[in-house]
């Protein structure tokens, strides 16, 4: 069984096509620039040559149409015919309330996404374009919707209600719904899995951080809070996002500058984080050798992410009352040696200790706490894609016929 996975963008895509007989990637790539004259396509089969293209896509249903072209070619090809992919799992941010876990796509759910666009307008709309256009080049193949917040809506009222009138709950939705959920539950399962313990029964704080970041706090083995909000913009210091900030400051800046609710909210996204304060790059690489170099910003904004895990992480391991593990992942969190130390060291508290040499290692699973460590530290790769296949598998493998 194949399962195609896409996870798409308004002018890009990114996709696997997984082996699910063995849970194994067989080909992968990145469509950019789409809907210009020079988009850029790469395709890489596992064991086989890399390519990379420069060619005009329209849109991303003929983007996808020559992914899977390349698919079944004599020469480049992973698969013998298209029929061979059994189904499509689809990465989407965005389920509100109205979706608790991956869902087989048909009109009605698309109509569901559709009405959920103002509070994802950024993220929805190419993710029901890439939906469509899969229908359109793999007419009755499956089509799976698997939701970045679906994992969140086990969280309790405490934990997902602002202080605010609570009409716009009722009335708006105005709520903490949180992101990145598949990268919390997959690692979250695997470090349950690695530790032996059920998950059912095991508690730990997932720190996903990359160039966007969130922690949450995992209560027996269910989301039970988390730092991103009603968007991905709440929460920990990432590349270019601010993360927690006063909203007084908006109003702020409405009356004392010229910038409008948009520019801010462009500055607040695009020009904040690593990038904002370092003055250097949203790249945590860039920002740790320019700190190494003096560079006196680089090393605040290190110091200020630093801050902010530690009052998450601190946070959450008193509203959970017990964690069995702290958990990195995410670019950051699973390649970022001395940031980990720099975080772990600091949570002696905790009864948390690190080995050093342990965790002198990037992008695979360790535990980098001592044995007489309180709470177990891990580094667990995250594998979204994989994540979205298994759900895909699943709900096609119990419909008629399959």
């Amino acid at each position: 069984m194949f399962v195609f996975v896409l996870n798409c963008g308004s002018s890009s895509f990114k996709y696997q096509l997984l082996d699910m007989s063995n849970e194994r990637r067989v080909a992968s790539g990145l469509v950019e620039r789409i809907g210009m004259q020079d988009a850029a396509l790469t395709y890489e089969p596992v064991g086989g040559k890399k390519i990379r293209e420069v060619l005009h896509v329209a849109d991303h249903a003929a983007a996808i149409a020559h992914i899977l072209e390349l698919l079944v070619d004599a020469k480049t090809g992973v698969i013998g015919s298209l029929k061979d992919i059994t189904a499509v799992g689809h990465r989407v941010v965005h389920g509100a309330e109205k979706f608790s876990k991956s869902v087989l796509v048909d009109e009605k759910v698309i109509a569901v996404l559709q009405e959920n666009i103002p509070l994802a307008p950024l993220h929805n709309p190419p993710n029901i374009t890439g939906i469509k256009a899969m229908m359109q080049d793999l007419p009755g193949v499956p089509n799976v919707a698997v939701f970045d917040t679906a994992f969140h809506t086990t969280m309790p009222p405490e934990s997902y209600l602002y202080a605010v009138p609570y009409e716009w709950y009722e009335k708006l939705h105005v709520r903490r719904y949180g992101f990145h959920g598949t990268s919390h539950r997959f690692v979250s399962e695997r470090a349950a899995q690695i530790l032996g313990i059920a998950l059912d029964r095991f508690n730990c704080i997932t720190c996903h951080m990359g160039n966007g970041s969130s922690f949450t706090a995992i209560k027996n083995g269910k989301s039970y809070d988390t730092s991103m909000g009603m968007t991905p913009l709440e929460g920990m210091v990432m590349g270019t996002r601010s993360g927690d900030i006063d909203p007084g400051v908006l109003r702020f800046l409405a009356d004392t500058s010229s910038l409008s609710i948009d520019d801010i909210d462009v500055v607040l996204n695009k020009q904040s984080g690593l990038l904002g304060i370092s003055g250097v790059s949203s790249d945590m690489r860039d920002v740790e050798i320019a700190a190494a170099q003096g560079n006196v910003r680089a090393q605040l904004a290190l110091d200020v992410l630093c801050h902010r895990s530690l009052k998450y992480i601190g946070a959450y391991a008193i509203e959970l009352g017990r964690v069995d593990a702290i958990i990195f992942t995410g670019g950051i969190g699973e390649n970022g040696t001395d940031f980990r130390a720099t975080v772990v060291n600091r949570l002696a508290l905790l009864g948390i200790k690190l080995d050093a040499a342990a965790n002198n290692v990037r992008g695979k699973e360790a535990i980098i706490s001592t044995a007489d460590s309180a709470i177990k530290v891990m580094v667990v790769p995250t594998n979204e894609e994989l994540e979205i296949a298994r759900d895909t598998r699943d709900i096609v493998a119990a419909l008629p016929g399959h």
